[in-house]
């Protein structure tokens, strides 16, 4: 055997098949998380619907579309006299007409909290943000307009879009993830909100996002007993054990059980 078919014998063929394996697993570990209607029905159906509204009001007639617009706002007059109905309405619009800054923000934040959570759950945490940081930020401005420190319009300003459900999806997210990515998300997420205060200067968007953020850091614990991609423990703090087959192998000697820790 030659010099040249030795080395063709030992790094050839086997390293050519570890290179294919290792893109062949980075491509299925992509596919996995992009969002479908089956892995992450809640984010999918929510973009559709979002989408829907975005695409009516680029075409429809601009009059029935402020009209729509101003019914479906949850600022303090409608609060006040159509709660239900702002609180639910004004979350199936966006800020604008551009859609796809939504997109990414949904396949980053919404999908993959309900692959780990689930869809009620990631459904939970969305109205949670966008329930507690309106009445929040609303709250704000009727007694800031009761007190005489704003002026009586703000009570009009028009308030829509799932900036807050999103918020609250990406603050409930951060909790499931290994600390050094948990800081990094929640100093990411503070530095976008510090950037839009600072620059929009606006009262509602400097009290609705930051209550937004914590209403999903504070659904932690309870997320947390349903994050699919992590051993659970039992009540005792031992891990829970799986039923194994009869004719499974004991374990090695010396090696133990490796939990993530939160």
């Amino acid at each position: 055997m030659t010099e040249r078919q030795v080395c063709a014998g030992r790094g050839g063929p086997p390293y050519g098949m570890l290179r294919r394996g290792l893109r062949a697993g980075a491509v299925e570990w992509a596919l996995a998380r992009v969002p479908t209607p089956r892995s992450t029905p809640f984010a999918v159906g929510y973009l559709a619907v979002v989408g829907a509204t975005t695409t009516f009001a680029q075409l429809a007639d601009p009059d029935l579309v402020r009209r729509l617009q101003e019914a479906s706002s949850s600022d303090g007059h409608n609060l006040l006299q159509h709660p239900l109905r702002a609180l639910l309405l004004s979350g199936f619009w966006v800020a604008g007409p551009d859609w796809v800054p939504y997109l990414w923000a949904f396949a980053l934040t919404v999908a993959p909290l309900e692959r780990r959570v689930g869809p009620v759950r990631a459904a939970a945490v969305f109205a949670a943000g966008h329930i507690g940081a309106t009445l929040l930020s609303q709250g704000v401005v009727i007694v800031g307009v009761e007190s005489g420190r704003l002026e009586p319009a703000a009570m009009d300003y028009l308030d829509i879009g799932v900036s807050y459900g999103v918020l609250a999806s990406l603050g409930a997210l951060a909790g499931l993830l290994r600390p050094a990515g948990r800081v990094a998300v929640l100093a990411l997420a503070a530095g976008l909100i510090a950037e839009q205060i600072a620059g929009d200067r606006d009262l509602v968007t400097g009290v609705g996002h930051p209550a937004a953020l914590l209403a999903g850091v504070a659904l932690w614990r309870w997320l947390r007993r349903w994050d699919g991609s992590r051993p659970h423990r039992s009540r005792l703090g031992a891990p829970s054990a799986r039923p194994r087959s009869a004719a499974a192998p004991a374990s090695a000697p010396g090696r133990s059980v490796v939990l993530d820790r939160f």
